[in-house]
C-alpha cells in the first residue's frame, strides 16, 4: 500500500510538473491508473483531495486556476518549485541539526526531519551531518500536554479555542473562550498567550492546567494580534522573577533544587531542614505551593498567608 500511494503521488506531481496548462480532475483521472482504477467519482476525489494535501506538504507548489468556463485546473509551475543553490558552512548546518534535534520528542519532529531532507536535495553537502556535529549538545523541548497540538495549530490557523482550565487557587476547572496568539516553553514547562473573550483581556495559561480537551471554534479572531507577545516576561513576572522584596523559607534537604539555585543565602536548621532567604515577587506565592509539604513560608506574613489559602483550595478540591 505504501509502494502504491508512493507511485500514485509521484505520477501525479509529475503531470503537475510537466504541463504547461492547468489540468482538470477529469483530465488527471484519465492520465493516472491508480486514478482509473478508483471505483466511484467520490473515491477518486477524495484519494485525489488526500494526495495533493501531501504533495503540498512536501513543499510542492500546486496552483489552482479557473478558466472562462468556470472549470477548475491545477498544475505546479516549475519555477514555482526550483530552489535556489544552498550553501551552508558547518556552523550552519550545526545550527539547523540542533534546531531539528530540539523537536524529537516532540509533535514537530517529522516536520523537522523532513525539512533537513529538503536541504539535503536543495544541495546540502553529504559530508554536513547536521545531527552529528557538536553532538555533545543534546537539547530538548519537552511536551508531554495533550493540548499542546491543538493549540499549535490553532496560533498557526489563527482559529479561537475553548478549554477547560483550572486555575491554582480554584478547585474545579473552568471554562475559557480564546484567541490563540503563541505558545512558548519557559522552564520546562509550556505556556499560551491568547485574548480571553470572557474577560476581554490579554492572558496566559499554563498548558499542564487545561483539562479535557481543548475545542476549535470557526468563527474569527475579535482582538488584534500584538506583533509581539511576550510570554516569558509575563510569566516571569508571575513567578517571582521580577523581585524587589526577599522572602525567608524553611526548606526540606534534599528537596526544591530550583528554589535553592535562586536562593541568596542558605543555612542548615537540622532535623532534615535548611533556612532560604529568596527573592519575593508577584506569584511567588503560586510557585511555592508546587513543593507541597516540602515549603514552610516564615515570612513576611502575606506571602505566608497567600500560600495558606491557595493550599486550603487544593485540599478542598
Amino acid at each position: 500500500m505504501a509502494i502504491a500511494k508512493a507511485e500514485r503521488l509521484m505520477n501525479l506531481a509529475l503531470c503537475l510538473l510537466g504541463t504547461r496548462r492547468p489540468l482538470s480532475k477529469r483530465e488527471l483521472r484519465e492520465s493516472i491508473e491508480a486514478y482509473l482504477e478508483a471505483g466511484s467519482d467520490d473515491s477518486f476525489n477524495r484519494m485525489f483531495e488526500r494526495d495533493k494535501d501531501d504533495l503540498r506538504e512536501l513543499g510542492l507548489v500546486i496552483e489552482t486556476v479557473e478558466n472562462l468556463d468556470g472549470e477548475v485546473g491545477y498544475l505546479a509551475r516549475r519555477d514555482s518549485n526550483r530552489l535556489p543553490p544552498i550553501t551552508l558552512d558547518a556552523e550552519e548546518a550545526a545550527a539547523l541539526g540542533l534546531a531539528a534535534k530540539v523537536w524529537q520528542q516532540a509533535r514537530l519532529a517529522g516536520a523537522a526531519s523532513g525539512a533537513l531532507q529538503k536541504l539535503r536535495a536543495a544541495g546540502l553537502p553529504e559530508d554536513v551531518d547536521p545531527y552529528e556535529v557538536h553532538g555533545a549538545l543534546e537539547p530538548r523541548i519537552p511536551v508531554h500536554e495533550a493540548a499542546f497540538e491543538p493549540l499549535m495549530l490553532a496560533c498557526r490557523d489563527r482559529r479561537p479555542v475553548v478549554f477547560d482550565y483550572r486555575k491554582a487557587t480554584a478547585a474545579h476547572p473552568e471554562t475559557r473562550q480564546v484567541e490563540p496568539w503563541a505558545l512558548e516553553c519557559w522552564r520546562g514547562h509550556w505556556y499560551l498567550a491568547g485574548w480571553d473573550r470572557d474577560r476581554g483581556a490579554e492572558r496566559v495559561f499554563r498548558l499542564s492546567r487545561i483539562t479535557g480537551k481543548v475545542r476549535s471554534r470557526g468563527a474569527r479572531f475579535t482582538a488584534p494580534v500584538p506583533d509581539v507577545v511576550t510570554v516569558r516576561e509575563t510569566v516571569a513576572s508571575w513567578a517571582g522573577e521580577i523581585a524587589d522584596r526577599t522572602a525567608l523559607i524553611r526548606l526540606r534537604s534534599g528537596s526544591g533544587y530550583p528554589l535553592r539555585a535562586k536562593a541568596t543565602s542558605v543555612r542548615e536548621l537540622g532535623d532534615g531542614w535548611d533556612e532560604l532567604e529568596i527573592p519575593y515577587g508577584h506569584g511567588l506565592d503560586a510557585w511555592l505551593v508546587e513543593f507541597g509539604p516540602d515549603v514552610v513560608v516564615l515570612e513576611p506574613a502575606e506571602l505566608r498567608a497567600d500560600v495558606v489559602d491557595r493550599l486550603r483550595a487544593v485540599a478542598k478540591g
